[in-house]
């Protein structure tokens, strides 16, 4: 995955489908949240050699023992074929965010440092903007 430059909102405009409106709306709540941090598309394969764009929020740096840094996004926003995805790389206690937020969200899905849903409508919002406020607290933007 890598920065692409390309404009996230020309990037949001041509989305079609039945996930599209979900991410627009859920971009808005993100970038609000946000505000004053990057908001930046990154392009590539991603892990299990798939082939994504992801709105990323929050731009960082993280350090890795014994490896290189690494550029990444606090949260991310990606459309996969048969779900949303929200990637929240925002850690607190030794562990992600979202384990705190397990069984609050509403009818999602939680991995260990994702959410993924069919749309918006399964979100519960009040508690997504919990976490997306407490991973904005968490992750210092390095931009």
């Amino acid at each position: 995955m890598e920065l692409t430059g390309r404009n996230v909102d020309e990037f949001l405009a041509a989305l079609d489908g039945p996930a599209a409106d979900s991410i627009r709306a859920l971009d808005a709540i993100i970038a609000e949240v946000f505000a004053g941090k990057a908001r930046e598309l990154w392009e590539g394969v991603f892990w299990g050699g798939t082939e994504q764009s992801i709105i990323g929020y929050g731009h960082t740096v993280q350090a890795r023992p014994g490896k290189p840094t690494v550029e990444w996004f606090a949260v991310g926003l990606a459309r996969q074929k048969k779900h949303i995805s929200v990637y929240v790389n925002a850690a607190d206690d030794g562990g992600y965010l979202v384990q705190r937020y397990t069984g609050r969200l509403g009818a999602v899905k939680v991995g260990s440092a994702a959410l993924t849903f069919a749309s918006i409508n399964a979100l519960d919002l009040d508690e997504f903007r919990a976490l997306l406020q407490d991973a904005a607290r968490l992750t210092p933007d390095a931009t």
